[in-house]
C-alpha cells in the first residue's frame, strides 16, 4: 500500500484530515516555506516533519492527503508571465473539479468542487492571480498528472527533494487560457481585491 512506508504517527496525522475543507486549513495553517538555506521541494513527510511549505510542496501533501481519502494524487499546474507558477492538488465530488492548494495570495487557494471542466476551475483563478505589480498574470494550465506516476521514487516519503515531479510539470504541454487580443485589453487589479490578496503575505 502506498502508506506504508509512513509512520504510525504520519499516518494518524493524514487520518486527522477527514475532508478537502480539512485538508485545506491545515495547509492555510502550515508556515510558509520562505527557503531561506535556498530552492526545496520536500515530500509530505518532510512537510509534516518541518511544519511548513510553499506552493509546490503543499500541492504534494495535499495530493498525498486527497490520496488517503480514496481520491487519485493529482496535481494541476499553472503558468504564469511575469510571476511564478502555482500548483494545485486536484480532486473529484460528483463529476465535478475542486482544489486544494497552499499560497502566499489569499485567492489562490481552496476552490469548491463544482467546477464541470478544468478549464473552468483555471479561471476561477484568473482575477485573483496577480504579481506586485498589479498585473493579471495567469496564461495556461496543464492536464492533471496523476503523482502514481513517481511512486517508484516513494514521493510521499522521501527523505530527499523530489524535484523530478517539479521538472516533469515543467516539460508537459500547457493549455493557453486567453487568446492574444484579450491579453492585450487586460486591465490591472483593483486596489481593493490586490489589498485582500495579499492578506497575510509572508515576506
Amino acid at each position: 500500500m502506498a502508506f506504508d512506508l509512513f509512520t504510525a504517527a504520519e499516518r494518524a496525522a493524514f487520518r486527522r484530515l477527514r475532508s478537502p475543507e480539512k485538508i485545506q486549513r491545515f495547509l492555510d495553517d502550515l508556515a510558509y516555506n520562505k527557503e531561506p538555506d535556498g530552492p526545496t521541494c520536500r515530500s509530505p513527510r518532510m512537510v509534516l516533519r518541518d511544519g511548513t511549505g510553499h506552493c509546490m510542496e503543499g500541492a504534494l501533501f495535499g495530493a498525498a492527503a486527497l490520496r488517503m481519502l480514496g481520491h487519485e494524487p493529482l496535481l494541476l499546474d499553472f503558468e504564469a508571465v511575469r510571476d511564478d507558477d502555482h500548483v494545485l492538488a486536484l480532486f473529484q465530488m460528483r463529476g465535478h473539479w475542486g482544489a486544494v492548494a497552499k499560497s502566499n495570495y489569499t485567492g489562490l487557494r481552496y476552490r469548491e468542487p463544482v467546477y464541470r471542466t478544468l478549464r473552468e476551475l483555471a479561471m476561477s483563478y484568473f482575477e485573483h492571480y496577480f504579481n506586485l505589480k498589479k498585473e493579471k498574470t495567469l496564461r495556461r494550465y496543464s492536464r492533471p498528472v496523476n503523482l502514481k506516476r513517481f511512486d517508484a521514487m516513494h514521493w510521499m516519503t522521501s527523505e530527499e527533494d523530489v524535484w523530478a515531479i517539479a521538472d516533469y510539470l515543467c516539460t508537459i504541454p500547457h493549455t493557453p487560457l486567453l487568446a492574444p487580443p484579450l491579453i492585450r485589453r487586460l486591465g490591472r487589479v483593483d486596489a481593493r481585491l490586490y489589498a485582500s490578496g495579499l492578506a497575510g503575505l509572508a515576506k
